[in-house]
């Protein structure tokens, strides 16, 4: 994908970039659900704030909550409802072929990680935002709820809109460029 395609389709196409990736053996082990309706958002969060609620106070480890308090999070998760479109990145770990058999897609995690960066920088350059998030333990209730087969697995969760205007953004500091990258 180059940036004059992304350009040339703006944000209404954006779909059109969800299968352009590479992938392993050209699988393309991927599914893309893309949630407007308001009853199914609620159901998606309810999930989320109570696998969260769970995380938070009993799953996840002290310091790793204690690593999230500079950015302010907790298991309520409001944008959850109030975004326009929830994005939802499945990973098929494989698929039927037409005698029935398991078609095993290779490489599909890494596949579905270079496919979301697309769709990500997709996102940014139209102008929207979106928040990476990683739904832990809601994988089997969301694809139950969105009636996903057992062979796909979520893997990320992305709130997609325009930025709230009350948006605060933390100041994160990035790595110098001589820490994140060698040159040989």
């Amino acid at each position: 994908m180059t940036l004059k395609f992304v350009r040339h389709h703006r944000e209404s196409n954006i779909p059109t970039i969800f299968g352009t990736a590479p992938s392993g053996a050209h699988t393309e082990p991927w599914t893309f659900v893309v949630v407007r309706d308001a009853s199914t958002k609620a159901a998606i969060r309810d999930i989320v704030e109570e696998e969260e609620e769970l995380n938070y106070s009993q799953r996840m480890s002290r310091q790793w909550v204690a690593d999230l308090k500079p950015f302010a999070t907790r298991h309520i998760k409001p944008y959850l409802t109030e975004a326009p479109a929830l994005l939802l990145v499945f990973r098929q770990t494989h698929s039927m072929r037409e005698d029935g058999k398991k078609k095993m897609h290779y490489y599909s995690e890494i596949s579905v990680a270079i496919a979301a960066g697309f769709i990500l920088a997709a996102i940014q350059y139209c102008g929207l935002v979106a928040l990476t998030s990683t739904p832990l333990n809601c994988n089997s209730r969301i694809r139950a709820l969105l009636r996903r087969p057992p062979s796909e697995r979520l893997e990320l969760l992305l709130p997609v809109g325009r930025p709230h205007p009350e948006a605060t953004v933390p100041d994160l500091h990035r790595k110098p460029l001589q820490d994140i990258m060698v040159m040989i």
